[in-house]
């Protein structure tokens, strides 16, 4: 992404050129493929999705001082808070730019923006349940959780898929059966991804172990481990939850704690059940190398980190 000033564009792209599984944009294009639309006819989509979800990572670290990401310092580590609130306003922006210039039926670029717009609505009402939790001294029900996650991650997966459905033409139903394989297989994401954040392998992960007990987040894994531990297990997890100033040592200890704990199979099993559900919403369409790799991402989610 180029740009004046230029350094807001270097920022701006910075976690973009780091590296990144690139699942949403891969969502979006194969989506469409499953319903006989092209990879060409889904790019400007796929890059769209792409853009805000790089935005949401930029505001995300700065409330979760993050210090890395994607294994490079996060962008406001890099460029400073200022400059990382500005390029994630720029990724906003350009991503409905996309859109808009894109080749298309009005019709369907009306749909395609109100997916996205819906999306980032829910990604900010779930990144606010989040705070809200962390600051409750009580914890959030196993619904409370699926809603929170539904919101904050699975919106966006559960948009890519349907801009897909959208991209090649499809219709209501299509649209439909679509967003739910992409918030299902969104909400298996997260809960695997939250079990990566508290016993994960630092080296594999390429994020900060831990940093959600620093945060205080009532993440499914936190409070299955939370339910699970007594004594100088519990003493390990909640002595740095919640506590912005935890050193390095007390986190390292909670998640040797959370991992002897043995949660990590039901914490699984729950994403898998997720899995399934997504599985379910493809059923309807026939055997194709789109479909193969739509399923295929449910294997990778569920198995992240194993």
């Amino acid at each position: 992404m180029r740009g004046e000033p230029a350094e807001l564009y270097e920022a701006a792209s910075h976690l973009v050129s780091s590296g990144g599984k690139r699942l949403r944009p891969h969502m979006v294009v194969e989506s469409c493929r499953l319903l006989g639309g092209t990879k060409s006819g889904a790019l400007a989509a796929a890059a769209a999705v792409e853009m805000v979800h790089n935005f949401t990572l930029v505001h995300d670290d700065i409330m979760d001082n993050d210090d890395v990401r994607h294994g490079v310092p996060t962008v406001h580590r890099r460029f400073g808070t200022p400059v990382a609130i500005l390029a994630g306003d720029v990724l906003f922006s350009k991503a409905y730019g996309v859109l808009a210039n894109s080749r298309r039926p009005p019709d369907r670029t009306v749909r395609l923006v109100r997916r996205l717009a819906g999306a980032c609505a829910d990604v900010c009402e779930g990144q606010m349940l989040d705070l809200r939790m962390a600051g409750s001294r009580g914890a959030p029900t196993p619904g409370e959780y699926v809603e929170m996650v539904g919101k904050k991650t699975a919106a966006l997966f559960e948009a890519a898929c349907a801009m897909g459905a959208v991209c090649a033409g499809g219709g209501s139903g299509d649209e439909a059966r679509l967003a739910s394989f992409g918030r299902n297989l969104g909400i298996a994401f997260q809960i695997t991804d939250d079990l990566m954040g508290v016993a994960g392998d630092p080296g594999a992960t390429k994020k900060p172990v831990g940093n959600d007990i620093r945060e205080g987040k009532k993440s499914l894994p936190v409070l299955m481990a939370l339910g699970a531990a007594r004594g100088a297990a519990r003493r390990a997890i909640t002595r740095p939850f919640g506590n912005p100033g935890a050193k390095k040592e007390e986190l390292e200890a909670a998640v040797e704690a959370v991992r002897g704990l043995g949660i990590e199979g039901a914490v699984r099993d729950t994403a898998r059940g997720y899995a399934r559900r997504a599985e379910a919403a493809l059923r309807p369409y026939g055997n194709g190398e789109a479909k193969e790799s739509l399923e295929a991402l449910l294997g990778f989610v569920v198995k992240r980190g194993a």
